[in-house]
């Protein structure tokens, strides 16, 4: 257990060697703990690299290089991965990324054979501006029924605006019975009737003939473990 432990507990310094000879074979003159950095390196007449390490990814390492960013536009955060090493890394790696990358931080990972991947190089960020993720985030504002939502639950069945839709068309066949899809549509004032109940994402509606639907028995079940949600939403649209 021992021998496993030190296998799979190295020190930050253990680090310094395998980045410093990557870095002189880009040409650098590498030294360690300058100031405040652990590493510096310097080609030619470019300004300072600077790389921070720490065994793992940490939040400590990430505010760390930051500071670092006052004496240097070229700055990296190092650590190792592998087994036993950077959980975080494994799990969240294209949010460590993006994370990085606005931040305007570069990333090297060590191997535990002590191979360096440059995986982000340090750089001003230019956001892409994400018109469809902004217009679909304010669609879903602007039709959600009230706010049936607490910020922060965690909750994964959400109330969206699709779901309030679908209760809609479930309550009408509740009450009627078999219906035809443009009969649904018009007595739920649900637009886009007609794509949910062919699509039948939650699995509440059966089509029993050509543009014929009823509720299906496991939407009967859970319309009633939303009937608290489907009553509000009743009582919102009676007031408007």
């Amino acid at each position: 257990m021992e021998a496993c432990a030190r296998r799979y507990s190295m020190p930050e310094v253990d680090l310094y060697d395998p980045i410093k000879r990557f870095l002189e074979g880009q040409g650098y003159t590498v030294k360690g703990e300058i100031g405040p950095c652990d590493i510096v390196a310097v080609r030619g007449d470019e300004g300072p690299v600077v790389v921070e390490l720490k065994e793992r990814l940490t939040l400590a390492l990430i505010l760390q290089a930051v500071d670092r960013l006052s004496v240097s536009e070229a700055v990296y955060i190092a650590f190792r991965i592998g087994r036993g090493h950077s959980a975080s890394w494994r799990s969240r790696r294209k949010q460590v990324t993006n994370l990085l990358r606005r931040l305007g931080l570069g990333l090297l990972t060590v191997s535990a054979r002590g191979n360096v991947v440059p995986v982000l190089d340090p750089g001003p960020y230019r956001p892409n501006p994400g018109a469809g993720r902004r217009e679909r985030l304010l669609r879903e504002f602007a039709e959600r029924v009230g706010d049936p939502e607490a910020g922060g639950s965690p909750s994964r069945q959400r109330l969206t605006a699709y779901r309030q839709d679908a209760l809609r068309c479930a309550r009408e066949l509740a009450v009627q019975g078999v219906l035809k899809l443009s009969v649904i549509r018009e007595r739920a004032e649900v637009s886009r009737a007609g794509s949910i109940l062919r699509d039948n994402h939650y699995g509440w509606f059966d089509r029993v003939e050509i543009g014929h639907y009823d509720l299906s028995p496991k939407g009967r079940q859970e319309l009633a473990q939303w009937s608290e949600a489907l009553e509000s939403l009743v009582a919102r649209e009676t007031r408007t």
